[in-house]
């Protein structure tokens, strides 16, 4: 008798039919442990299970791509290092959603620990750390809290651990008010020769837990993230990891020792389902089995059973298969690091993972139904019609024409949306490693690949607001940005990672969301020949707890990479000199559907949102690219929220010097958030070609050429947009 009973198995976050496939695979019922197992494997956050046949769809190769979804990290290649071996850029993008809705400092730290595992897990040194997060309404009684909690873990883990954080994006909307996303991106670099991955293989060779000791925290962490929230969800504190970035500092430091020798057959992080997911990964990658004995797992708490020590999620822990005879000298290592250090099991032929504990089998599964042949389901999703019905996003209609587009400036500006973020990223130690060019506040962040004159441009972005009103057009949008912005400060956009969150996949109107923006998102990928490399999925984001079943926006977050040659020839978008010309690259603004401008000015999320013309973004891409590298310009910076006159106020505020503009001919024009757009500055008498000047650069405010037109002075917008945070953070 197990005592396994249909409460305990709903417990486990397993439906009827699925526990018949576990009767099935097993030919018996499971204990308790099995039971478990298959619960975090065949979790949204393991299995991905509502959403693998749709990530199949997705452009994932290029020339320049050395190994895409399926690893920890996916990893491109960048060339060259200064010592002539080839270098790669290894990056992936991970949610925190969940946790740090419930703890917002532990949550935020530990999903910043557990990036960075991704990528060193593979033999890359980290190098730079961004975040994409997204808040409920500020007036929301909990989301100062939120927002302080989430932005002081990210900082303390990231400063404490050596990596700087170096940008990202964080928006508001009510949306997230019940359930918040914190989504982390890591970028590191290593040599093409001295790339790790994680199938074990070798008869007999040992299997090395090393890191931290195994605790009590984070049990049912990858199943908590895959249920939505009630208002019960405060009571699960628990399954909330808790993080040690100086132990995280430490298992970098003896991991790349290792791997500088020859001792390391596969590598695997312990992140979402621990020891599990590790253990099932590393072997059902390398068509093996694996045999544990739960009695040598290092253990900080007494009486530790074998199902808490396969689900914990406690952090900064390492699995990984060695080659025989290699133990001492890789214990020697870790020892140093004083971390631990334990042979807890072996490689196998039998197909199954096999765990033992004091002198029983207490888990006997075969690995195929964990990992392959874990659930899939093509879950059913309405038409594109059936579903703008349903979102019933209203027509945009007839807009108003502003009476005053100064006074709509400094609004927009001042908004929880456009306001200064400095507040934010002063928190982050973001020079750290002495490698960093550009941070927050620019299109792109630029990090410097040590020892040579090449640097990543590295952006995160998405429109949410756009995927809510048309799923396809906002994914493609997604990608079109961070292509954008690495474009405009000189980069080649080469591939992304992604973060996919969305609500609850068995509500028909939430999987068209997630199937909308993949095919958005794959088919601008297509045309831009910028390949999917590595990502995440989240979904149930959404809280019963607020009220009628509050679902986040549809919010594909993209991580994109790309590639300076020579990062003395980086673009900025400060203003540069006076006289300096202004250019406009893609046309004038026209589309006033979904933008900013529409909900902060005129009090309405109407219309559809701006469509992408991909032709257009590769072609003005490659312009804004060939202009940077000739030097033909001086300041660049893309056209996104807010449209052309927030993008020139961004500019004048980081250059601190104004603006002399043609007329303009109205509203649209002024703040349509039309796509593929950039603006470009020039020393005068240099014509820029496929652009139309549109002003100059000069004095001490953002002003028409006409009289009587707008005039907002350099100092007033300043206090604006540094208002919001200083306010908010200081009442």
């Amino acid at each position: 008798m197990t005592g396994i009973t249909p409460d305990v198995v709903e417990a486990h976050g397993l439906n009827p039919e699925e526990y018949e496939r576990v009767l099935s695979a097993l030919g018996r019922e499971p204990n308790l442990v099995e039971l478990g197992i298959f619960s975090v494997m065949w979790s949204e956050h393991c299995s991905y299970k509502s959403s693998r046949f749709h990530l199949k769809k997705l452009p994932t190769e290029a020339p320049w791509v050395i190994c895409g979804p399926g690893e920890n990290a996916g990893v491109i290649d960048i060339g060259p290092g200064p010592d002539g071996r080839g270098q790669a850029a290894i990056f992936k993008m991970e949610s925190h959603n969940h946790p740090s809705y419930i703890e917002p400092y532990q949550g935020a730290a530990t999903g910043v620990g557990g990036i960075l595992r991704d990528v060193f897990t593979m033999g890359a040194r980290p190098v730079a750390n961004m975040n994409a997060l997204r808040f409920g309404r500020p007036d929301h009684p909990k989301m100062k809290h939120l927002v302080q909690g989430v932005v002081s873990g990210i900082g303390g883990y990231g400063n404490c651990v050596g990596v700087p954080t170096v940008g990202g994006e964080t928006n508001f909307h009510k949306a997230y008010d019940g359930n918040i996303l914190v989504n982390a991106m890591t970028v590191g670099v290593a040599d093409t020769d001295k790339i790790f991955y994680c199938a074990a293989t070798g008869l007999g060779n040992p299997i090395v837990y090393v890191g931290s000791k195994t605790g009590r925290d984070g049990i049912h962490g990858a199943t908590m993230a895959s249920a939505d929230f009630d208002e019960h969800s405060d009571e699960k504190r628990p399954t909330v990891q808790v993080g040690d970035p100086f132990t995280e500092k430490l298992l970098i430091e003896a991991c790349l020792e290792l791997m500088a020798t020859d001792a390391i057959v596969a590598i695997q992080d312990m992140g979402a389902a621990g020891l599990t997911s590790s253990s099932v990964e590393m072997a059902s990658k390398g068509g093996a089995g694996i045999r544990l004995d739960m009695n040598k797992v290092p253990c900080r708490e007494e009486g530790m059973t074998p199902y808490e020590m396969m689900l914990s999620e406690s952090q900064e822990r390492m699995l990984m298969v060695l080659k025989p005879g290699k133990e001492a000298m890789a214990e020697a290592i870790f020892r140093k690091w004083e971390l631990d250090f334990a042979v807890i099991g072996e490689v196998t032929d039998t197909g199954h993972m096999v765990l033992e504990f004091d002198g029983e089998v207490v888990c006997d599964i075969p690995l195929g139904p964990l990992a392959d042949e874990a659930p899939e389901y093509q879950r059913p999703y309405v038409t594109p019609e059936a579903y703008k019905a349903w979102a019933a996003v209203p027509a945009l209609g007839d807009v108003a024409e502003s009476n005053d587009l100064g006074a709509d400036l400094l609004t927009l500006m001042g908004c929880a949306d456009l306001a200064s973020r400095r507040w934010i990223w002063e928190q982050y130690d973001s020079q750290v490693g002495a490698d960093t060019m550009q941070k927050s506040g620019g299109d792109a962040a630029v990090v410097r690949v040590h020892g040579t004159q090449k640097a990543l441009a590295i952006s995160t972005d998405c429109t949410p607001r756009y995927c809510y009103a048309d799923p396809y057009e906002g994914g493609k949008q997604a990608v079109a940005e961070t292509y954008r912005n690495i474009s405009a400060v000189g980069g080649l956009p080469l591939a992304i990672t992604n973060c996919l969150n969305f609500a609850n996949p068995q509500r028909p109107e939430i999987m068209a969301q997630i199937v909308g923006c993949l095919t958005g998102m794959g088919d601008a990928c297509r045309a831009l020949d910028y390949p999917i490399v590595s990502g995440n999925v989240s979904l149930y984001n959404e809280s019963k707890a607020t009220g009628g079943g509050s679902a986040i926006l549809p919010t594909p977050a993209i991580g994109g990479v790309g590639l300076l040659a020579d990062h003395e020839k980086m673009a900025t978008i400060g203003f540069k000199a006076e006289t300096d010309r202004i250019w406009l690259i893609g046309g004038k603004g026209t589309h006033l559907g979904q933008s900013l401008w529409l909900r902060e000015i005129a009090g309405q999320e109407a219309g559809d949102p701006p469509s992408v013309d991909l032709k257009a973004e590769v072609a003005n891409g490659a312009l804004v690219r060939q202009l940077i590298a000739e030097g033909t310009v001086n300041a660049v910076h893309d056209i996104s929220d807010g449209g052309l006159l927030v993008a020139i106020a961004e500019m004048a505020l980081a250059g601190n010097r104004g603006a002399l503009l043609d007329p303009l001919a109205g509203v649209a024009e002024a703040f349509g958030e039309d796509q593929g757009r950039y603006l470009v500055t020039a020393p005068a008498g240099v014509e820029v070609p496929g652009a139309v000047c549109i002003g100059s650069v000069g004095g001490g405010a953002i002003q028409e050429t006409r009289e009587n037109g707008l005039s907002v002075d350099l100092v007033t917008l300043r206090e604006t947009n540094e208002a919001f945070f200083k306010d908010w953070m200081d009442a």
